[in-house]
């Protein structure tokens, strides 16, 4: 069975080396396990949309919650899913500082990353119009 999880956390170091590791880590397990997922970030902030067997999602949310580089993780939106939308990201990245304002402003209050102010369905709507505008990158 698949599933679709979206979280949201603030990362304890923000830095382009820690983000880079981050990545790399994720999308070696993420193979390994058959999870496809899309990570957001800025402002310190991330967001990450993943999909894939209910026990692989269930077992790597459990160890994102215990991450040391993660704090105020928060789940956002939780489903049973037919298909997967993320299926050619093992970890596909989106730098939200690059990300038109207005495209930010569309879901929330003010043109920054904050999927704490927003419903899980917003959070996943952005999602889907970044995937739409091209703004994911990392294809694998």
């Amino acid at each position: 069975m698949l599933v679709r999880l979206l979280y949201a956390s603030r990362a304890v170091d923000a830095s382009p080396a820690a983000i880079e590791a981050i990545l790399t880590s994720a999308r070696q397990h993420n193979h390994e396990s058959g999870i496809t997922g899309i990570l957001v970030y800025g402002g310190g902030v991330f967001m990450h949309g993943m999909e894939g067997g209910r026990q692989a999602v269930s077992d790597l949310y459990g160890t994102i919650q215990r991450d040391a580089r993660h704090k105020d993780v928060v789940l956002l939106h939780y489903e049973e899913i037919v298909e997967r939308r993320f299926g050619g990201w093992t970890m596909g990245l989106v730098d939200a500082s690059r990300v038109n304002a207005s495209v930010l402003l569309k879901y929330s209050e003010r043109a920054v990353l904050d999927p704490y102010s927003v419903s899980g369905k917003v959070s996943l709507a952005l999602l889907e119009e970044l995937m739409a505008t091209a703004s994911i990158v990392g294809h694998t």
